[in-house]
């Protein structure tokens, strides 16, 4: 009898936390045409929990006017659907090998969004420029490798993540919110769905200051360190003093 009801107690809590990591995906995924991140349905968001080790997605093709939560899905970490219907997003692949190479990944974001999308096709990661930059990343956005014809035909999705995740290694998702795909678009993420939201909003603002910068003068120097390193600390560091706290 008490094993029956510690099952039922966990299946409960389990069902709870599922609807709480849907209504988070769900508002996430609303955030991105809402903030003019997407066109048509160019672009998805993911959360995990990583107590459950489930995923949720956005699905394939569907219409953001359209979207619910019961038409999320649901994977494990190997991109197995746990429950749902549709089709997941096909990026799926590429949020799942974020999450299982970072610990500290909770949601991803992709979009086609115009500036950023443009710097990942002219190939060029995007330089560290000015104080809005650096209160997002105290790095140049960096800009994955070209994959192979072996890749691109063997599992492209999962070939993409794999690029993503060379490209910020060296400095972590935390130092590094987001990468674009090079020729293809942005990929950003967070501790939690809102956070990822975040970065790919200011990820597109950056991405459009450093395009008229350049437009405007060609040959900008790049952020001096000492300023970089303030406006990265005081809104990411351990004495971090922008904004009320948490």
């Amino acid at each position: 009898m008490g094993g029956a009801a510690v099952s039922a107690a966990a299946q409960a809590e389990r069902a709870e936390r599922l609807d709480r990591l849907r209504a988070e995906v769900l508002a996430a995924n609303l955030a991105l045409p809402a903030n003019g991140l997407v066109t048509l349905t160019w672009g998805n968001a993911s959360a995990v929990d990583r107590e459950l080790g489930l995923v949720v997605i956005k699905p394939s093709g569907v219409d953001y006017d359209l979207l619910t939560e019961s038409e999320l899905v649901v994977l494990d970490l190997e991109g197995n659907v746990v429950e749902g219907r549709a089709r997941p997003s096909t990026d799926s692949p590429t949020h799942l090998a974020l999450y299982r190479a970072f610990s500290g990944i909770g949601a991803v974001v992709h979009t086609h969004s115009t500036w950023a999308t443009a710097w990942a096709q002219a190939e060029h990661e995007i330089p560290l420029m000015g104080t809005t930059h650096a209160d997002l990343a105290p790095h140049s956005i960096p800009l994955t490798r070209r994959l192979t014809e072996e890749e691109i035909e063997g599992g492209y999705e999962a070939a993409t993540g794999a690029v993503l995740i060379e490209a910020i290694s060296q400095h972590g998702p935390a130092e590094l919110p987001c990468g674009l795909v090079r020729q293809h678009g942005p990929f950003c993420w967070g501790s939690d769905s809102e956070s990822a939201v975040e970065v790919a909003v200011t990820l597109e603002e950056v991405a459009r200051l450093a395009s008229l910068t350049m437009a405007l003068q060609p040959l900008s120097a790049t952020l001096d360190a000492s300023l970089r390193n303030k406006h990265y600390q005081r809104k990411h560091g351990p004495h971090a003093y922008y904004g009320q706290g948490r």
